[in-house]
C-alpha cells in the first residue's frame, strides 16, 4: 500500500525538479553595465537575473534591442498591461529597496517568432535623475522608453518627462506642485543622433552601434547632440526620415543643480519596414524610380558637357526637369495617386514642359527668356544647398515656414541676376552643376547616398506642411565623400570644356524660326537669287495638287500643221 503512495509522490517531486530545471536553463545572468546577447525562442521565457547590486546604486534600467521582431519585458512571470513593454527597442526601469541586492525580469517573444537580441543593465545613484519618472501618458507608471514614429518625411521620438533623483525606499518627489530649482523642472533634456553604416542593414551592425552608445559616456563620445529641451518644453522632436538608412536616438536628462545625468532606452528605425513585400527596407528601390532616374542620369551627363552646344537639348531637360518636379509636388498634394502612377503622369507632364520651352525659343528667338529659367534651376539647386547645410536647422527657419520659404525664393531669384551679365557662362556653369547633380541622383537610385537629400529634402517642404519643424541632419560616411568628388570632378571638367570648346563661336544659336523669316525675305528682295522666281510654297503645292487630279490629255496633234 505504501508503494502506491510513493510512486505518485516521486512522480511529482521529478516534474518539479524537471520544471526548476527549465527555469534554471532559461535564465540569463546579467553584469552591470556589459552587454549580454539573448536568443529568446517562440513560447519561452527567459529571466534576466542581475545580483551584487552595490548599496549605492539607487535604480537600474534594463534594455533589450532587437533589429526586426518585438520582444517584451515585464516585471512579471505573466506579462501585464502597466508592467510589461514591448517593442524592438524595450526598457524597464527597476526602483530599489534598502538592502536589495539582486533583481529578476522576464523576456518574452511578442510575435511568436525566435528573437534575438543585445541587452544591458546599467546602475544610476539617487543624485542622478529618473528616466520616465513623471510619467502621465504611457502605460508604465516610470517609462523610460523612448516611443518613435516614422513616415515617408518625418520621424517623431516622444519621451515622458524625468524626476529628480531620490534614495532607495524614499518617496518619489512630487512632479507637479511647483516649478522651482528644487523640482524636476530644473532638469534638460539632451537628444542625441547616431548613424549606422550607410547601405548595411545587418544585426551585426545594429547591435554594434548600440553597444557603443547604450550608456551616457558612448553617446556623448560618438553620437551628436542635435538640441537641448526645457523641462518646459514638449516632451518630443522632430527629424527628417531617411530610409534605409540606420539611425539610434537617445535621451540624456540632465541635472544642471547636481551635476548629474542619466540616459533614456536608446531606440533605432531605418524608416522602413522589414516586413514589407512590396517595398522592404531591402528592396526600398523602386523600379520606376530606377528607370525614371538612370534616363535623368544619362541626360545629365550629356548637358554636363554638351549642354551648350546643343542648346535645344539642353532646353528639353531643362524644360522637363522643371514642369516635371512642379507637377509632382501638384499631383501629390492634390491627389491620392499612387507614387509610380505620380512620377509617370511627372514625366509625361515634363515632356510637355520640355517640348513648351524648346518651341518658345525656336518661335520668339528670346534668349534672355530661356536663360533666365535656365537660372532658376541653378538657382533652386544653390537654395537647397544652402539649406541642406546646419543652416537648415536653425530655429528661426524650422519655426516659421513662412521665413523659410521667403529666404528660399530670395536665393533662387537673385542667382539668375547674374546670367543677365554673363549670359553663356551662366548657362554652362548651369550645365555642369546640373547635368552633374543628375549623374548623381542616378547612382542614388542604385546605392544609398546623402547627396541625394539636398533635393528631396526641399521636396518634403513641398509636400508635407510641417515638415520645417523637423530637423533635416543626415549622415556623412564615405560613398558621400566619393559622391561629392564625382559630383565636383563632372561638374568642373564639364564647364572647363564647355567654356574652352565654345570661346570662338557665338554666344547662343540663332532661332531657327527667326532664320526662315531672315531667309523668306532675302529671296523675296533679291531679284537676282535664283530661288526669287520661284512661285511661294502654298502656290506649288496648290499646282502639284491641280496636277494630280486633272484629266490627263488624249495623245495626238492639237496644232495645225504648218505647210
Amino acid at each position: 500500500m505504501s508503494r502506491w503512495i510513493w510512486c505518485p509522490l516521486l512522480l511529482l517531486l521529478l516534474s518539479l525538479m524537471s520544471e526548476v530545471q527549465a527555469q534554471v536553463e532559461n535564465q540569463v545572468v546579467f553584469l552591470l553595465g556589459t552587454f549580454q546577447n539573448v536568443s529568446v525562442s517562440r513560447n519561452e521565457t527567459v529571466q534576466a537575473v542581475v545580483s551584487r547590486i552595490p548599496p549605492e546604486v539607487a535604480f537600474i534600467t534594463l534594455q533589450f534591442h532587437t533589429q526586426r521582431h518585438n520582444a517584451t519585458i515585464s516585471y512579471t512571470r505573466t506579462p501585464e498591461l502597466g508592467l510589461s513593454v514591448s517593442a524592438v527597442d524595450s526598457g524597464l526601469l527597476s526602483l530599489l529597496q534598502p538592502g536589495q541586492t539582486s533583481l529578476s525580469m522576464f523576456l518574452f517573444s511578442s510575435d511568436g517568432e525566435p528573437v534575438s537580441g543585445t541587452g544591458v543593465i546599467l546602475p544610476y545613484n539617487s543624485m542622478e535623475p529618473v528616466p520616465g519618472g513623471c510619467n502621465m501618458e504611457f502605460n508604465l507608471k516610470i517609462d523610460a522608453n523612448i516611443y518613435l514614429r516614422y513616415n515617408l518625411y518625418e520621424t517623431t521620438i516622444r519621451f515622458a518627462p524625468a524626476n529628480i533623483g531620490y534614495e532607495r525606499g524614499q518617496t518619489s518627489p512630487p512632479c507637479d506642485t511647483s516649478t522651482g530649482l528644487e523640482t524636476r523642472w530644473r532638469l534638460l533634456y539632451d537628444i542625441y543622433q547616431y548613424f549606422l553604416p550607410e547601405n548595411d542593414l545587418s544585426e551585426q551592425s545594429l547591435f554594434a552601434g548600440i553597444q557603443a552608445v547604450a550608456d551616457i559616456k558612448g553617446m556623448t563620445q560618438n553620437g551628436k547632440l542635435v538640441m537641448t529641451l526645457m523641462s518646459a518644453d514638449r516632451s518630443m522632436a522632430v527629424f527628417n526620415s531617411i530610409p534605409g538608412q540606420g539611425v539610434v536616438y537617445s535621451i540624456i536628462v540632465r541635472d544642471p543643480l547636481m551635476n548629474t545625468s542619466s540616459s533614456y532606452v536608446p531606440v533605432h528605425t531605418y524608416a522602413c519596414s522589414f516586413a514589407s513585400t512590396l517595398d522592404s527596407c531591402q528592396t526600398l528601390g523602386k523600379i520606376s524610380t530606377k528607370i525614371f532616374f538612370t534616363i535623368t542620369g544619362l541626360a545629365g551627363l550629356f548637358v554636363c558637357f554638351f549642354g551648350h552646344r546643343f542648346f535645344k537639348c539642353e532646353l528639353f531637360c531643362m524644360g522637363f526637369s522643371f514642369a516635371a518636379f512642379f507637377f509632382f509636388v501638384l499631383i501629390t498634394r492634390t491627389t491620392a495617386l499612387g507614387y509610380d502612377i505620380c512620377l509617370a503622369l511627372a514625366a509625361v507632364i515634363g515632356v510637355v514642359g520640355g517640348v513648351i520651352l524648346v518651341m518658345s525659343w525656336w518661335r520668339f528667338g528670346s534668349v534672355m527668356a530661356c536663360v533666365v529659367v535656365i537660372g532658376l534651376m541653378l538657382g533652386f539647386l544653390v537654395a537647397s544647398m544652402v539649406f541642406f547645410t546646419p543652416l537648415g536647422d536653425l530655429n528661426v527657419f524650422r519655426h516659421s515656414d513662412v521665413l523659410f520659404w521667403v529666404t528660399f525664393c530670395c536665393i533662387m531669384i537673385i542667382v539668375p541676376l547674374f546670367f543677365v551679365r554673363w549670359p553663356r557662362e551662366g548657362n554652362i556653369i548651369t550645365c555642369g552643376v546640373v547635368g552633374a547633380y543628375a549623374v548623381v541622383l542616378a547612382v542614388n537610385a542604385y546605392v544609398y547616398t546623402s547627396m541625394s537629400y539636398i533635393t528631396l529634402n526641399i521636396l518634403k517642404h513641398f509636400i508635407n506642411n510641417n515638415f520645417s519643424a523637423a530637423f533635416t541632419d543626415v549622415p556623412f560616411q564615405t560613398i558621400d565623400f566619393i559622391m561629392i568628388t564625382v559630383w565636383v570632378a563632372l561638374c568642373v571638367s564639364g564647364i572647363v570644356l564647355q567654356l574652352y570648346r565654345e570661346r570662338s563661336r557665338p554666344f547662343f544659336p540663332p532661332s531657327p524660326y527667326l532664320m526662315w523669316q531672315q531667309e523668306r525675305e532675302r529671296r523675296q528682295t533679291n531679284v537676282l537669287d535664283p530661288s526669287h522666281h520661284f512661285p511661294p510654297l502654298h502656290d506649288r503645292l496648290l499646282a502639284r495638287a491641280r496636277q494630280l487630279t486633272k484629266r490627263a490629255e488624249p495623245a495626238g496633234e492639237h496644232t495645225p500643221l504648218l505647210l
